[in-house]
């Protein structure tokens, strides 16, 4: 028997104390007090994670309980004129008692719009290798330190970045491979325009490439399309949109990519 297992040994055997029930709600109902007495206590960086954790929990758990109180939601349609005639056993059911759905119809429809909303040029792209977007740079009087890596791909760095003192820059972004703008083509105007990158939002191949700001064949970039012209329903000028990158940036010397509309 492993060391660790003596408790559930002891239980086994002689059972647990009478109490252990009572106890144990006990226990439960005063979680709450000593989860806000704690959560008082916490300062800066922490007090966020924890607050953001706790925020998280409350939503699945109002979600759980929303959707268990639909599921449950029979009514009798009671106020329905009775009918005259036999009705058969396969639709007394049907007619008389309703069960309310988890999601309406119209939900379903917006979910559905907004799936296809974002549907990409290219939904399936080749994954980038650390090895083939990454090269060791060695370092040191003698080169035998090897921490350093230099990013071979296109990047994007904003307006006001300022890079790390040379001795403690882990990733290094050449200055030649760094791009301000793209040429973003509008699917239905059919039309491209040189327009100005604002930020990389996802790369597929890595989270951390998304950090640095690679952009790679099917990244989403983010792009200024104010001088198109762009307007909501409301009237609001449109400031900035996602467009997907669609060739190999580092072999053909520019970006081309694909408007998300």
């Amino acid at each position: 028997m492993p060391q660790n297992e003596y408790i559930e040994e002891a239980i086994k055997k002689h059972g647990r104390r009478l109490d252990h029930e009572e106890r144990k709600r006990k226990r439960e109902a005063r979680e709450v007090h000593s989860r806000a007495a704690h959560a008082k206590k916490l300062h800066g960086l922490k007090a966020k994670l924890y607050n953001k954790k706790r925020h998280a929990e409350k939503i699945q758990m109002k979600k759980t309980i929303k959707m268990h109180e639909e599921r449950n939601n029979k009514h009798k349609a009671a106020d329905q004129p009775v009918q005259e005639g036999a009705v058969p056993t396969y639709l007394l059911d049907r007619e008389n008692q309703t069960r309310a759905k988890v999601l309406s119809n119209m939900i379903k429809q917006k979910r559905k719009e907004k799936a296809g909303k974002w549907q990409v040029p290219l939904p399936k792209v080749k994954g980038m290798d650390e090895a083939e977007v990454f090269k060791v740079l060695k370092t040191g009087k003698r080169k035998t330190k090897q921490w350093k890596r230099v990013v071979t791909k296109a990047t994007f760095v904003g307006e006001g970045f300022t890079r790390k003192p040379p001795k403690y820059e882990r990733f290094i972004r050449p200055m030649a491979l760094r791009y301000k703008k793209a040429h973003v083509t509008h699917p239905e105007l059919g039309a491209t325009f040189c327009l100005p990158i604002l930020g990389v939002k996802k790369n597929p191949s890595s989270p951390m490439y998304t950090q640095l700001g690679v952009m790679t064949k099917g990244t989403v970039i983010e792009v200024n399309v104010s001088e198109l012209g762009l307007v909501t329903q409301s009237g609001k000028v449109v400031w900035g949109k996602y467009a997907q990158i669609t060739n190999n940036p580092e072999n053909d010397g520019c970006i081309n990519a694909v408007l998300l509309v």
